[in-house]
């Protein structure tokens, strides 16, 4: 019986392994997806078409409120009407778009400090200077002068931890420089590529998605950092394979990425890393200038989402809507802290790409217009999307033993047909242990 089982067993696992192989994504070129370019998408949110109307000067930024209403900061009770009359909610503040811009261009012109950042609070209505723990007593005391000089409307601010860029999708990808997120899949319309963090490699960086280097995915191409932080890495076969259009959340599964935008503040946004996971938080500022001690970056995203090392270049997103990329910060998921994103929007516009989307969730074909749909919803109503398992874009960062019980895999099968390897053994031990116990009763009866 244990070597009929046997047998079964080498004869079930070969089949298993059989049925793995063949099912194994065909030809990249027969995998559907569409694309969204920044031609689609919105700018900063709802409120961005009222503050375009009326002007920097008349307004001061727009935001998300807790009721997911669109709030408007202006300076004057005309505009307060006319932003009425679109449904928003008016704030009255004192200082405008243009007071900020003013402010901004003045620290940027200020000897650089490594270590420090600054971002427009539209909600406070204040430009906030930060510095972290590296930022001498001396480079502060200096910086607030800057600051003085320019209006109490510029505050200063000590954060713990330090500014860095998040080097060690996301799915993990890994290079002698160290290891990043993959982020979003984009294509030029005749090959495709992973666009990740720019300060994870220089261009000619050959990344595999195994530690063992056996598993080349690509090679960066081209990119920016400092200045901007973004880079493309260009798939070994030119095409980035099944489920292109989705990114990896952890535990295979994933979200369809449908379109593509600009965040607007307070909005709630999730975003994905090899390191940490899925985590969520809400955009606290937009086109923040962060001066790493590699470089300083500006027009970033600042979010209270939290970050570790090895997420740099990971994808963020809010309701299957693609927002940004992976840069820095400080803290980490343990304590909390702040967390840095290039904007998708100005990636593909520097580098002439398109977003790859998914298909419908029925399988169908994808939306043509996939981006003119979206909106924000109210932070504690948004979610990341619609889920989808993750299969064929990256190995899945799963444990081992995941891995080895998808039964896609051929994992399963060469488990069985090892089990039955060693039972069929086990069966010849048997067998000859039963035939020396009765050799032995046989002597005995016959020898008394």
């Amino acid at each position: 019986m244990t070597r009929l089982a046997a047998v079964g067993g080498l004869l079930l696992g070969g089949t298993m392994v059989t049925h793995a192989v063949a099912s194994e994504p065909g030809t990249p070129d027969a995998v559907p997806f569409s694309t969204a370019s920044p031609a689609d998408a919105h700018t900063s949110g709802p409120g961005a078409d009222v503050v375009r109307r009326l002007g920097t000067s008349r307004t001061a930024g727009s935001w998300v409120g807790e009721d997911g209403r669109t709030v408007v900061a202006v300076t004057d009770e005309e505009a307060a009407a006319e932003v009425r009359a679109t449904g928003a909610e008016p704030r009255m503040v004192r200082h405008s778009m243009d007071d900020f811009d003013s402010a901004t261009r003045t620290l940027s012109s200020a000897p650089r400090v490594p270590g420090t950042a600054w971002m427009k609070d539209y909600r406070s209505n204040q430009v906030v200077v930060r510095g972290d723990s590296t930022v001498s007593e001396d480079d502060w005391s200096s910086l607030t002068e800057v600051a003085d000089g320019i209006g109490d409307f510029v505050t200063m601010e000590r954060v713990g931890g330090t500014f860095t860029t998040r080097l060690a999708g996301g799915l993990p990808v890994l290079s002698t420089a160290g290891r990043c997120s993959a982020g979003f899949n984009v294509t030029d319309g005749r090959r495709e590529f992973i666009l990740t963090a720019g300060h994870c490699g220089p261009q000619g960086s050959v990344w595999f998605s195994d530690d063992g280097g056996r598993k080349k995915v690509g090679t960066t191409v081209g990119g920016s950092f400092p200045g901007d932080d973004y880079s493309l890495i260009a798939y070994e076969g030119g095409k980035a394979g099944e489920n292109a259009g989705v990114v990896a959340v952890g535990g295979g599964k994933g979200v369809r990425i449908t379109g593509v935008a600009d965040p607007t503040v307070g909005q709630r946004i999730f975003r994905s890393g090899s390191t940490s996971g899925l985590r969520d938080g809400e955009v606290t500022a937009l086109d923040v200038t962060v001066n790493y001690p590699e470089g300083t970056v500006g027009g970033l995203i600042e979010s209270d989402v939290c970050a570790e090392p090895g997420d740099s270049g990971g994808p963020m997103f809010s309701e299957g809507v693609a927002l940004g990329v992976t840069s820095g910060g400080s803290g980490d998921c343990r304590s909390g802290g702040i967390t840095y994103f290039q904007p998708l929007t100005k990636a593909l516009a520097d580098l002439d790409l398109k977003l790859i989307v998914a298909p419908g969730a029925d399988g169908g074909s994808p939306s043509p217009e996939p981006s003119q749909a979206q909106g924000v919803a109210a932070p504690d109503a948004a979610t990341p999307g619609s889920s989808t398992s993750v299969r064929g874009i990256l190995p899945d960062p799963s444990t081992l033993v995941s891995r080895l019980a998808d039964p896609r895999n051929v994992g399963p099968g060469l488990l069985v047909m090892g089990g039955s390897l060693v039972a069929l053994v086990a069966s010849r031990w048997i067998r000859a242990e039963q035939d020396r116990k009765a050799y032995r009763r046989q002597y005995s009866e016959m020898w008394g």
